[in-house]
């Protein structure tokens, strides 16, 4: 694929990573985009490392194989750096994204000397303020549309409140809670965004 924007998700089974995948596709292919959003096969049991994968782009996709050399790593459990390389072919002017409470500094070191964007967002914390549970894939699906600028904030948003009333139809306070948890990732990442901004300037 000679333009476009390749993502490696790496999760464990039960936290939403390949949902996540999914509905990000979803939400590009409504933008207009063409996209792909797929999990790499495997057990799947519930802990056990999966990983899933988007292909983005504006033009017709062709490649239909896994992603080895992605612009994006997002990875939805952070013990998850002590096992697997996150890393691997990761794209130098890339960035990757850690579902850590922990600051962009205390995870460096995790990181086998990558040097392009790292980026820090506690997906739990914000989850539990709003949803009430530990829903990652929400705060992680915002925090890979906010980082990549795959499409504008406020489109993505409109595609997600569309997305969410469908399939929560009947749990008007989970659609709530989603588009909240949606916002507040923004939110968080603005400052850090700004900052890497100003350090490209």
């Amino acid at each position: 694929m000679s333009s476009g924007l390749e993502i490696r998700w790496h999760g464990r089974g039960g936290q939403g990573a390949k949902t996540a995948a999914l509905l990000l596709a979803d939400a590009a292919f409504k933008t207009g985009q063409y996209v792909q959003g797929f999990p790499e096969y495997g057990p799947e049991r519930m802990g056990a490392p999966i990983t899933a994968y988007n292909r983005i782009s504006r033009e017709p996709i062709r490649v239909h194989s896994n992603i080895y050399t992605p612009d994006l790593v997002m990875v939805v459990d952070e013990t998850l750096l002590h096992s697997v390389d996150v890393t691997a072919g990761l794209k130098k002017d890339g960035a990757i994204i850690i579902n850590t409470p922990k600051s962009r500094d205390e995870i460096l070191p995790l990181l086998n000397g990558y040097k392009g964007g790292v980026y820090t967002i506690d997906a739990r914390k914000i989850s539990e303020e709003t949803l009430g549970k530990n829903f990652p894939n929400s705060p992680m699906l915002a925090a890979a549309v906010a980082v990549s600028r795959v499409m504008e904030k406020e489109a993505f948003l409109k595609e997600m409140q569309v997305s969410y009333e469908h399939k929560f139809a009947k749990k008007r306070e989970v659609i709530k809670g989603n588009m909240m948890a949606l916002s507040m990732t923004f939110d968080c990442l603005e400052e850090a965004l700004k900052n890497s901004v100003r350090k490209s300037a």
